[in-house]
Formats: C-alpha cells, sequence, structure tokens
C-alpha cells in the first residue's frame, strides 16, 4: 500500500509569499561558511545539513491524498483511490498526466463537501480524459446534487455533465470491497458532518481522519471503535491547533495535536501524519509543532507511536 501527499493544508490554499521566499533564502546564506562553497561535495552536505523547514516547505494545497494497493505490476496500477478533491489534485493529475501507463480509473472519497476540499476537482485533468472513469463516493444520500452545486455558473464555467470523463456517484451504506482492499467509514466530529475513512488491504491498515475533532467517545474501548481504529499502521489525522488554540476554538472541528497523539496512543497506532496544516501557520511553525508533539510522546512515555508531518510530494508504503 503506497499513500501519497497532493494536498496538505485545511481551510483555503495558503502559498508562500515572495517575502517569506526571501526569508528563507536570507537565513540560508547566514548560515554559509566559506567552506561549504569549496566543492560540489561541501555544498550538498551544507544543504542536507538545513532544517527541513528552511530548506523546502510542506506545500500549500488543500486536502489530497491518494492510496495505491499492491493489485499487481507495473508499479502505477490502473485504478487509484484518491481521498478528498482540494487544489492538491491539481498537482495529481498534473503528476498521473507525465505516468506510463496512466491510471485509467479513479475511486474519490470525499470526507465532506466544504469547498478545500472540493476545489481541485474541475482542474484534475484526467476528469476531462473519455477514456477515464471516474468513480465518486460518500455515505450522503444525493451528493451528486451538492458536487453540482460547486461546479456550475456562476461558481466555474462548465458544470460537470460538460466534463467527458465516464462518471459514477456511489452512496456508502457498509463497507466497500474494491481492488482486494475493504473500505469502510465512520462520522466524525465536524460542522455540517464529516466521515474518515479506513482502507484494509489485509495486510495493513490506513485511516484517513481529516477534519475531526476528537470527543471522549472516539477513546471508548467499545466493539465499534476498537474494530475501526485499533492497530492500524497509519492514521492521517488533523492536528490543525496547538491545545491554547482548541481550547479557544471549541467546537470548529480540528483537534490539537497532543489530543491527536493521546488518541493513537490510545488506539495503539503505529505512525501518525499531522495533517490539515493551518493556512496561518509557516514552515517554520508547522516544524516546531512537529517537534512538540514528539516531546509530547516522550513526555509521555509512549515507546510505539511513529510522528511525521504531512508534506506535499512525499510518499508513505506499508
Amino acid at each position: 500500500m503506497r499513500i501519497c501527499f497532493w494536498g496538505v493544508r485545511g481551510s483555503i490554499p495558503s502559498p508562500l509569499l515572495p517575502a517569506q521566499i526571501r526569508s528563507k533564502v536570507s537565513a540560508i546564506i547566514e548560515r554559509l561558511t566559506p567552506a561549504d562553497l569549496e566543492s560540489p561535495e561541501s555544498r550538498e552536505r551544507f544543504l542536507a545539513g538545513l532544517p527541513l523547514w528552511l530548506f523546502g516547505s510542506v506545500g500549500s494545497n488543500t486536502p489530497c491524498v491518494t492510496v495505491q494497493l499492491e493489485n499487481g505490476t507495473p508499479p502505477v496500477p490502473e485504478e487509484m483511490l484518491v481521498f478528498d478533491a482540494g487544489s492538491g489534485m491539481r498537482e495529481l493529475g498534473i503528476a498521473v498526466g507525465k505516468q506510463k501507463p496512466k491510471p485509467s480509473q479513479f475511486h474519490v472519497f470525499f470526507s465532506h463537501f466544504h469547498g478545500d476540499h472540493t476545489i481541485g476537482l474541475p482542474f484534475f485533468n484526467p476528469v476531462y480524459d473519455s477514456s477515464v472513469k471516474m468513480n465518486f463516493y460518500s455515505p450522503l444520500n444525493a451528493f451528486e446534487t451538492i458536487l453540482d452545486g460547486h461546479i456550475t455558473p456562476p461558481y466555474f464555467p462548465i458544470r460537470m455533465e460538460a466534463m467527458a470523463s465516464q462518471k459514477a456517484f456511489h452512496t456508502l451504506s457498509g463497507p466497500l470491497h474494491l481492488s482486494g482492499a475493504t473500505i469502510s467509514y465512520r462520522e466524525m466530529n465536524h460542522p455540517g458532518g464529516c466521515h474518515s475513512y479506513k482502507v484494509d488491504d489485509g495486510k495493513h491498515k490506513f485511516i484517513y481522519a481529516t477534519d475531526s475533532e476528537l470527543s471522549s467517545d472516539d477513546f471508548k474501548k467499545n466493539d465499534e471503535n476498537t474494530s475501526y481504529f485499533s492497530d492500524a499502521d497509519l492514521i492521517v489525522i488533523d492536528t490543525q491547533y496547538t491545545l491554547e488554540e482548541a481550547i479557544d476554538k471549541n467546537n470548529w472541528g480540528h483537534n490539537a495535536f497532543s489530543l491527536a497523539v493521546d488518541f493513537a496512543a490510545n488506539w495503539n497506532i503505529k505512525h501518525m501524519v499531522l495533517f490539515h496544516h493551518d493556512p496561518a501557520y509557516d514552515d517554520q511553525k508547522l516544524f516546531t509543532i512537529l517537534q512538540s508533539a514528539k516531546w509530547y510522546t516522550d513526555r509521555l512515555n509512549i515507546k510505539k507511536l511513529k510522528l511525521s508531518i504531512a508534506i506535499e510530494g512525499t510518499e508513505i508504503c506499508l
């Protein structure tokens, strides 16, 4: 199972401003010494030693995460699972356009229909390709009407029906068996509703849980929770706030990173990825939050939980 990140921000795309780029360049120059410039090797060592928040960026696009299952060769299978259609979906479309062979079928699962999770769909190049089949999934009835409301004049110049791909809309009413895996879902706490998804291929369990403000009910060791959350190999989970912000923004539908750590430890999850980054946070702030989460994990003596931060363009293989 291969998980790739195409959009990791929440609420609204948040590109780097020119002043922020200049600030990064200036900070890098200040670290340079004459010895760092002596040879190509010394320059590479210098760049490799820079902190991740300085040499690069987590990205600016809103949520889009793909899962590719090991259901055959070559490495790029004909089918691809896509979770949410934020602005990162545009980057996904560009990337698959360069692949050979190209996926011919996409399975798009919507957590919910707030604009930051749908804005990328009309900019996804394969949706205009008549040889491509687009399968859309949600537990909500008549969600095709919701999507039509996003992609229609005067908000967008054309409607979905004008996009050439073959399209099918599937209302979920239970677990879905697809490409050798079982995809299940669970309603989470978010204004207007939201669903997390679990992909279980018989070897590994992956959970996508964006826009999910955790409550005490999510920690209860009942059969339903245990079956869904327990012993997952990887969870991509909303960690938009610090603890102070989460207190101030109670019922806004997002988590403090510390609560997400508590949750992952409670369910013996092996790897937690911080996701749905606040658009107001720069890269340095986000990596500070990651370090704080690791400190918190160490303080609680949680030994078996790996922590990462979602960065556009990266992938995790299970």
